[in-house]
């Protein structure tokens, strides 16, 4: 992004912010599932939990500017469907142009920011189901967290069964990423991801709400995905997770997970925008190859 257009940017944000809404208003929008029956989405919401490491950089999402050039970068790409991102993010690529025809998954519940005594307060933050209908998007996402130790976990769900239900009203999309947790021996909370672990968190994932109609799975690749999967008849999406694992590997098991026939795609962020050699074209164009 050049210096002008990034001064364009912030002189429509300080003078005419009122365009934000005009843009999203005409921002001409398309099915959530294209011609293949797949989706493929660039993940770009883990700032606003102030996630911004990737593998051994602590701060690779530091810089607005250069996460703007690869989301560019990623949605320019043949095959690749839309993003999910909080408030500020879909609105800098809005008026940089970057989402017409795209799908948008506003993010929704931000509060639990790592590494703080209220990280598992998932409270909802950012996107509410009102603001995804008026900013003209398709969807919302839910973080889902469920820790049997924590009692913010009753108010993440509760508040969870809200959005779904509300989403629904609208006729749009309710992603929810379900986690059950537990914490180590020095009492840090993790996600557990064995499969009976999951099994249990997608089982009470998908009872949220007054409706399931509109709602969808956003899940991890883990052990035993295919008796994990057959947990629900809801649509999935496979999360990327982070991107510890060497590509190749990675790859070869979003591609066994994509097999299954309640997994329609993948939401992917850091391990597409960050790989190493920072080649994300390439790297996204080898993840759409798996769909």
């Amino acid at each position: 992004m050049h210096d002008d257009a990034l001064r364009d940017l912030v002189r429509v944000r300080a003078e005419h912010p009122e365009r934000i809404a005009a843009a999203a208003a005409t921002r001409r929008r398309r099915p959530l599932l294209g011609p293949t029956g797949r989706l493929m989405l660039i993940a770009a919401d883990h700032p606003a939990r102030g996630a911004l490491a990737v593998r051994d950089r602590r701060l690779a999402m530091a810089s607005r500017r250069d996460l703007l050039d690869r989301l560019l970068v990623a949605l320019s790409r043949p095959g690749v469907d839309g993003v999910l991102a909080t408030a500020e993010l879909a609105e800098d690529l809005l008026l940089l142009g970057a989402l017409d025809g795209k799908v948008v998954i506003g993010s929704m519940n931000r509060g639990g920011v790592g590494g703080t005594a209220f990280e598992f307060d998932d409270r909802f933050t950012a996107y509410d189901a009102d603001a995804i209908a008026a900013a003209n998007l398709d969807g919302g996402k839910l973080l889902l967290r469920i820790d049997p130790t924590d009692r913010a976990s009753a108010d993440t769900l509760e508040a969870s069964g809200r959005a779904v239900s509300t989403l629904a009203a609208r006729g749009l999309m309710a992603m929810i990423e379900p986690f059950w947790v537990r914490r180590d021996s020095a009492g840090t909370p993790v996600n557990d991801l064995s499969p009976d672990a999951m099994i249990r968190a997608i089982s009470i994932a998908q009872g949220l709400g007054t409706t399931s109609a509109y709602t969808w799975l956003k899940v991890p690749v883990v052990a035993e995905m295919e008796r994990v999967m057959e947990a629900s008849t809801l649509p999935a999406l496979l999360l990327g997770g982070d991107p510890s694992r060497a590509p190749d590997e990675t790859y070869a098991t979003w591609r066994k997970a994509l097999q299954l026939p309640t997994v329609l795609g993948l939401v992917v962020g850091r391990t597409l925008l960050y790989p190493p050699g920072d080649d994300v074209a390439a790297a996204v164009d080898t993840a759409v190859s798996l769909l």
